[in-house]
């Protein structure tokens, strides 16, 4: 068993009443390492200027760990198949709407994975059964109930 720990915090700022819902969700996430993150609510949920918008949120924070997580798994297989990856990117996309029990909830997640290698690369089948490993060992992806889609990109 693996244990994690994030501490969160949030303060109300001098003259804010907030009983009239009119506050910044604004806060930190705070990580093991020392690492503070600024966080808020997404401005799709909760309008400007209570949300801060270049703060990560939850919803943004949950697709780029299902990216991360990919990536690394993929990482790992790849280097376990002598392919030395040069450059690994991705444009990874949540959808959140309603879900089949009617709630809101983070739907599909796309990634959008570009990798680059150094010298000699899989062919398609091969860069195909590398991500579908990644996604299988993929801890967050285990853990979600969304569909998660790769898109490979060339």
């Amino acid at each position: 068993m693996s244990r994690y720990q994030a501490t969160i915090h949030w303060a109300r700022r001098e003259g804010e009443a907030f009983t009239d819902n009119r506050y910044s969700r604004g806060h930190q996430w705070q990580f093991d390492g020392g690492l503070t993150v600024p966080a808020s609510s997404a401005p799709d949920a909760v309008p400007l200027p209570y949300s801060v918008a270049e703060n990560v949120d939850p919803e943004e924070a949950l697709v780029a760990s299902l990216s991360s997580c990919h990536m690394l798994f993929f990482l790992a297989f790849a280097a376990k198949g002598g392919w030395r990856v040069d450059d690994y990117s991705d444009e990874a996309e949540g959808i959140m709407e309603k879900n089949a029990a009617g709630k809101i909830a983070m739907t599909r997640v796309t990634l959008r994975p570009r990798v680059r290698f150094d010298g000699a690369s899989p062919d398609r089948a091969a860069l195909e059964d590398l991500h579908h490993r990644a996604h299988e060992h993929c801890y967050i992806a285990n853990s979600v109930t969304a569909e998660i889609v790769t898109e490979i990109q060339d």
